[in-house]
């Protein structure tokens, strides 16, 4: 019991959106090996911190650059491991304009020269460099980035073989972006889901005046993540979908190792349990002050 309660408080830890660099847990900066996922998906974050190469004969597109300049740095050591050129790096996108996942972002767009592609949410925490929405952490500041484009829900990303769908799925921040995406791993066909983070990370839920519809935001999202194929989630923390313990597995040979098409239902389903929870527990304080 002592053991998971201990897990379950490193996890929250790891949610906060607001832990201040010093404070970071410190597999959130810790370099690791990038590897081949499924498909033309490629591994490339650091050991807690997911970031993720989406190659394309025409370009590539990276999908978050974790807390800082020096994770970007590691993101781009991690795709030059792997043989990739930094100047074929055509799109940067995010999952959501938290510091660990966009701090990185304006490093890696200054390097390869991407086009940084923001939700209209997120578009103005990323350009004022801080997370933006009532939070108990306060505004945590990241480094800013100006967004190249900025989109809305249903939005296409096309570049080569690549074909990536924005699914809108605010709550965690006001603009969270969950994406799609389909590949053939081994001539089978697999919809792969990096789906944005659903937990409440010190967010204000009763009396939010700098997002007001958060509550109904969270349950739309819920709902809308449920209703989306996915055989293989991809998630923006490393423990959100075990993936070092899927490395391992695929290391020992196992070709369906990220495979699982009841894994987003039970993300979904778990995160939404902790929300209510939460919910309820602010419900009975009654609105911060």
């Amino acid at each position: 019991m002592k053991r998971l309660i201990l897990i379950a408080a490193a996890s929250l830890l790891a949610l906060a959106p607001a832990a201040q660099a010093d404070d970071m847990p410190a597999n959130w900066t810790k370099p690791t090996k990038p590897y081949r996922v499924v498909g033309n998906i490629y591994y490339v974050g650091a050991e807690g911190i997911s970031s993720w190469l989406i190659t394309s004969s025409e370009g590539h597109v990276v999908l978050d650059g974790g807390p800082n300049a020096e994770t970007g740095k590691l993101v781009e050591r991690n795709i030059t491991a792997l043989g990739f050129q930094l100047t074929d790096v055509k799109i940067l996108i995010n999952s959501h304009a938290h510091y660990d996942h966009a701090g990185g972002l304006a490093q890696l767009k200054a390097d390869t020269g991407a086009k940084l592609w923001i939700s209209r949410g997120d578009a103005p925490a990323m350009t004022a460099g801080h997370h933006i929405g009532d939070n108990i952490y306060g505004a945590t500041p990241m480094p800013a980035a100006r967004p190249d484009r900025t989109f809305g829900d249903q939005t296409k990303l096309k570049l080569g073989e690549i074909a990536m769908v924005a699914h809108l799925t605010p709550g965690h921040t006001i603009g969270c972006t969950s994406w799609t995406t389909a590949v053939v791993e081994k001539g089978r066909p697999l919809n792969v889901t990096f789906p944005c983070s659903l937990s409440v990370a010190g967010n204000v839920l009763v009396g939010n005046k700098t997002h007001r519809t958060i509550v109904a935001d969270y349950r739309a999202s819920f709902a809308k993540l449920r209703a989306i194929p996915t055989d293989v989630m991809l998630p923006a923390h490393e423990e959100q979908g075990n993936l070092l313990a899927k490395r391992q597995k695929q290391l020992r040979g196992d070709a369906n190792a990220f495979v699982d098409p009841t894994e987003l239902a039970r993300f979904v389903d778990a995160s939404e349990a902790a929300f209510n929870k939460e919910l309820a527990r602010q419900q009975a304080a009654g609105p911060s002050r």
